[in-house]
């Protein structure tokens, strides 16, 4: 076949195909187009999944009766002018093939209005084949109709889903706008039934609001907020608790200069913020903002615009790691107690729901005089816990310091709250597993195996850190056989390698020698551990497999050295784990990511027994 050009109407469907995947594909551009027009409100109505049937209104700037024409034309666009508007760009956007494309594969048609103009203009397109501009009826904004998409492509008709699982990718899709644009409100109308509705929000209350509304209304209370900023960047949102992590990555929502995007660098960087704090196989949920300056991030990379490249992809990584890892070391204990919305209770939704007691007779009180009849291992004398705190003043100067009754019903209250630390002070073992505690807000219950585990961790991984990374010679060295890339990535690492406790020499094209390995890793697989290493810092610039090698390592030390279940504890012992706990960071979790405690208050305590009822 001979070298010819593409008809027009065949070049459009072509360009479909990169743009309009699906309905939601569609649903897409043409939410964004409003919101790039201004609209403080978009109504989507659907119908049969948006295979039908899309309608999207707004209340935008609108399109004049001059420039309807041009909106339909391939590559035409008022959102940029030159190169330098491309390298910065700051709308949703910009490259003027949306409205073309999904018109050449449907029934398309486009009414608008702009604040100043006598009346709306309309302007049809069948299948690619664009009609006269006429006058209609319609307020200031814009109203866009895709009907029967892909009736001209059966090809790709065939390969939509069921009405059902069209309709749900559109519904996560407006799902992940509102969260980026809480300013403005969403309605979503499907086969003439109202589905869901999103109102805008201009207040921290009403963000909340917006936050429960679309990610259910445990989100808001299982995580924290976050505001910081550095090396040009800033990141705010809200980070999902360790403990209200997820068996799907459903709910990881990330955004830069408030576009959705699916980022590698921005996966890694969290996943190695929570890998201290989370079960294997379990998914953090968080909803983030990452704003920098458009020149900094190039948003022309993929036809649907859902991916980046960052210029500093490797500062980038390290900010969101730092940022993220450092507000994840701040769930100890007694931060987490201060803000009541944050404070862990049973079945993590601070609901009222009842809440089973165990009975009296497996508690035993070190000062009750009464034994429990739960049976305790060990001898009678049992080796100290080693916490920071002096156990033998663990309970607050033995429960008679100043202004501290000697009496162990004594109530928090007998004291201002200010007085009394966030996990307060124990009052007796239950079962030999828990601890329970009287705060200011109510009871304290502790599992003290999961507690002091995160404890014993936290202080195994500072006096490795502050030795440092001790370097293991090998008896017989280890040859690698590896790719020219990662031969080239051994020399150019060299100094970082050292200071992982790695010595690796370059001894041809494609081969490598190990000298030493980390000591703290001796044992493990040398050469998977250090092909792992160059693939990490081929990727990302930098590793964390050493620390992650390494923790695993102090956790089950950590887990080994920690205080065994049915271990009578004295009552200063447990007030100086609660101590510890509150001075130690991610102590809201142990280190495989369950709760280390949880808290009923007093109205929960009241709900139990129907009091005030």
């Amino acid at each position: 076949m001979p070298i010819h050009l593409l008809p027009e109407t065949l070049i459009d469907q072509i360009a479909a195909g990169e743009v309009v995947e699906r309905p939601a594909s569609a649903v897409k551009e043409l939410v964004e187009n409003a919101l790039d027009a201004g609209a403080t409100r978009v109504d989507v109505e659907l119908e049969e999944g948006g295979t039908r049937l899309i309608r999207i209104r707004d209340d935008g700037g609108g399109i004049t009766a001059r420039e309807l024409p041009l909106a339909l034309s391939r590559h035409a666009t008022s959102k940029i002018a030159s190169l330098e508007d491309l390298e910065a760009v700051a709308t949703m956007g910009f490259r003027g093939e949306a409205l073309p494309s999904i018109a050449s594969v449907s029934h398309f048609s486009i009414t608008s209005r702009t604040a100043d103009a006598e009346h709306a203009c309309r302007i049809e397109c069948e299948g690619g084949r664009l009609g006269e501009v006429t006058p209609a009826q319609h307020p200031a904004g814009t109203t866009v109709e895709v009907r029967d998409l892909f009736f001209n492509v059966p090809a790709r008709r065939r390969f939509l889903k069921a009405e059902r699982t069209e309709f749900g990718h559109i519904e996560e899709l407006l799902r992940g706008l509102a969260l980026a644009r809480m300013d403005v409100e969403f309605r979503l109308s499907h086969n003439g039934k109202a589905v869901r509705v999103w109102r805008a929000s201009a207040t921290p209350e009403e963000f909340l609001r917006r936050l429960g509304e679309t990610l259910g209304a445990e989100f808001p209370q299982r995580s924290l907020y976050l505001d910081e900023a550095a090396a040009g960047f800033r990141l705010r949102g809200w980070v999902g608790l360790p403990t209200a992590a997820r068996s799907q990555a459903d709910q990881q929502y990330f955004y830069v200069n408030r576009r959705l995007v699916r980022d590698r660098v921005v996966t890694h960087a969290v996943r190695q913020a929570y890998a201290d704090v989370l079960f294997h196989g379990r998914h953090p949920a968080y909803v983030l903002f990452l704003g920098m300056e458009p020149q900094r991030v190039d948003v022309n990379v993929h036809p649907a615009k859902s991916e980046v490249r960052f210029r500093d992809a490797r500062l980038v990584h390290d900010f969101l790691y730092r940022t993220l890892h450092h507000a994840l070391a701040e769930t100890r204990a007694g931060a987490i107690a201060s803000d009541p919305q944050r404070i862990p209770t049973p079945g993590g939704t601070g609901a009222s729901a009842p809440v089973a007691i165990p009975g009296t007779g497996g508690i035993s009180h070190p000062l009750s005089g009464h034994s429990a009849p739960v049976p305790f291992s060990g001898s009678a004398r049992q080796a100290p816990l080693r916490l920071h705190v002096r156990e033998q003043i663990g309970a607050f100067n033995a429960l008679y310091g100043t202004g501290r009754s000697g009496s162990v019903n004594a109530s928090a209250n007998d004291e201002p709250d200010s007085e009394v630390p966030p996990l307060g002070y124990a009052l007796a073992q239950l079962h030999g597993i828990f601890i329970l505690a009287e705060s200011a807000e109510g009871l304290i219950i502790v599992d003290m195996h999961a507690a002091h585990e995160r404890i014993s961790y936290e202080r195994l991984k500072q006096a490795q850190d502050g030795e440092g990374i001790r370097a293991l010679p090998l008896l017989v060295p280890l040859s690698l056989a590896v790719s020219e890339r990662e031969a080239n990535a051994a020399e150019s690492f060299a100094a970082e390698l050292a200071k992982l406790g790695f010595e690796i020499d370059r001894s041809g094209p494609q081969s490598l020698t190990v000298r030493a390995i980390p000591a703290l890793l001796e044992g493990v697989d040398s050469r998977q551990l250090a092909l792992d290493v160059l693939a990490d810092l081929i990727e990302h610039g930098s590793t964390r497999r050493i620390q992650e090698q390494r923790n695993e390592l102090l956790g089950t030390m950590a887990c080994h050295a920690s205080v065994r279940a049915n271990r009578r504890l004295t009552l200063p012992e447990m007030n100086a784990l609660l101590r510890d706990m509150e001075a130690t960071e991610r102590s809201g979790q142990c280190n495989h990511g369950r709760p280390t405690w949880v808290q009923l208050d007093k109205g929960q305590l009241d709900r139990l027994f129907l009091r005030g009822r």
